[in-house]
């Protein structure tokens, strides 16, 4: 967070040194500005700052649910489908392919990156070019989950009361998509953000002035600590309305997604599984 903020508060620390040089020139130009109006402009700020994180925290615990329950549906549905079909090592090695590419297509389509490599490396050449060229893949693969789930039940594999439970957990990764696609496509509104963001700077760029008349040289290192308290809640909440990007206080979806596709393989006994990620520097995960 300290190296985003860095250029910010080295500005500060600027004003706060030109305070300090100018001080005896605007005292003899009686241009005195005193705390009182800044100290009710820092209450406001802080109840503004204070709405807007809770905002976007709760986007963020949003996401973090949102992708909990990933697994924990993805878990769910490999299991039925493999305790219930009377030749599971063959369905469950496919089913596994089509919820582990989910999972990779939606990491992908949350942070806009390419997920060509993802579905080559586990989908049949057969399919990936109708989930490539959709407008949204992991919808497409939804359908073919539900499509191969309905011939399962024509062909007499699963009973009806089976069909209904796997469908179910289907409609609530429908539900999981949905509710990303609703974070990522819909952000804080700009305005509320724009108004904060003006605010706070125009009140650390002026904060020294008013402080010079008390501290004289010591103005540069309480205003920078001061500012450093408003301008990082800003940067915060900045990084947290978007939880999907790759910011370091962003969820770590690579490794979110390695879990799970580390889970669903050792589910059907299968060793191709990726090495899990480690945290960097015992504190960040991608």
């Amino acid at each position: 967070m300290l190296p985003k903020i860095l250029f910010r508060l080295s500005l500060n620390f600027g004003f706060a040194c030109i305070a300090v040089v100018c001080y005896l020139w605007h005292e003899m130009l009686d241009v005195n500005l005193t705390l009182a109006p800044f100290s009710l402009l820092g209450v406001a700020i802080a109840i503004f700052l204070g709405f807007r994180n809770n905002a976007s925290y709760a986007r963020f615990t949003e996401a973090r649910l949102l992708w909990g329950n990933l697994l924990i549906t993805e878990r769910s549905l490999l299991r039925e489908v493999k305790s219930l079909m009377p030749d599971p090592a063959e369905q469950a090695r496919y089913f596994t392919s089509l919820l582990i590419a989910f999972t990779y297509c939606l990491k992908h389509q949350l942070r806009k990156t390419d997920m060509r490599i993802d579905v080559d490396r586990l989908l049949a050449p057969s399919e990936r070019n109708s989930v490539l060229n959709s407008h949204s893949p992991c919808n497409t693969l939804l359908l073919k989950m539900g499509m191969w789930l309905g011939e399962q039940r024509r062909l007499g594999r699963i009973s009806d009361i089976s069909f209904h439970s796997i469908d179910s957990n289907l409609n609530h990764l429908s539900s999981i998509l949905g509710g990303c696609e609703r974070i990522s496509n819909t952000p804080i509104p700009f305005a509320y953000s724009l108004i904060v963001h003006r605010t706070v700077y125009l009140f650390c760029a002026l904060l020294p002035f008013a402080l010079v008349s008390d501290l004289h040289y010591l103005t540069p290192l309480v205003s920078v600590f001061i500012s450093y308290t408003f301008i990082s809640l800003d940067s915060l909440a900045e990084e947290l309305e978007d939880p999907f990007g790759m910011a370091p206080n962003d969820l770590p979806l690579n490794a979110i997604s390695a879990t799970i596709e580390i889970n669903l393989r050792e589910m059907i006994e299968d060793d191709e599984k990726p090495i899990p990620m480690k945290p960097d520097h015992h504190c960040l995960l991608s």
